[in-house]
């Protein structure tokens, strides 16, 4: 059994630990194997152990590899996690199956423009600046609501959930507020938008903490990839 196929164990047990605690279902708790700066190869070893859902960050690394998998990994989920920048839109909405990302609405508009005709539509997920640090990316709290509003509307698009990267604190009290201010925000979008099924929140380090706060979606690369060498 390779290394990623026995972090990848690991990672799910941890799921299935954390979900026991607090009395949910690991089933209700998906998986996205960050797969940022690692080679097709990695993504492979993965997929064999049964990973479907693979997130990157940046569009043209994620675009060589979505390009190089594409016959031998069928079935294979593809999310962009990290910012987008307007001139990478059409290779984004040409390749992929989810964006998190999404925290302006001329995004958003080429991102729907761009999508082609015979795919379905690309699942977004609103970015939320939930810690409210000024170089963070993501919308305030008190957005959400009118982009949420403009997305829905967009054929090309299909509004999915929220996401947020919480402030990088060992301060478990501090990122435990945020965590639930972000759920209860949730909460109150998906009365509105019932397709809103997507709480993307946890990773290597707090992915316990985040299921225990709701989440969804935990977003884990490290310790089912390794370090990374930039």
């Amino acid at each position: 059994m390779n290394t990623i196929v026995q972090h990848l164990q690991k990672v799910h047990d941890r799921i299935a630990a954390a979900a026991a605690i607090c009395e949910r279902s690991p089933n209700d708790i998906q998986l996205l194997a960050v797969s940022k700066t690692k080679p097709a190869t990695d993504v492979q070893a993965a997929y064999a152990a049964g990973q479907r859902q693979f997130g990157e960050n940046y569009v043209q690394e994620a675009v060589d590899k979505i390009s190089a998998l594409k016959a031998e990994c069928p079935g294979i989920r593809w999310h962009l996690i990290g910012p987008l920048q307007s001139n990478k839109s059409r290779l984004v909405a040409e390749s992929f199956d989810w964006v998190q990302s999404v925290d302006r609405l001329r995004i958003a508009q080429r991102l729907s423009d761009q999508r082609p005709g015979n795919m379905r539509p690309l699942n977004i997920c609103l970015q939320v600046n939930i810690s409210g640090e000024e170089n963070k990316s993501g919308l305030q709290p008190a957005q959400v609501e009118e982009l949420a509003r403009q997305v829905s509307q967009l054929p090309g698009l299909c509004l999915r959930g929220l996401m947020a990267i919480p402030e990088a604190t060992d301060n478990s009290d501090r990122l435990k507020t945020q965590l639930l201010e972000l759920k209860q925000l949730f909460d109150r979008m998906a009365e509105k938008y019932p397709q809103m099924d997507t709480l993307s929140m946890g990773m290597s380090t707090d992915l316990e903490l985040a299921v225990a706060c709701g989440s969804t979606l935990v977003r884990v690369g490290t310790a089912i990839f390794g370090s990374r060498n930039y």
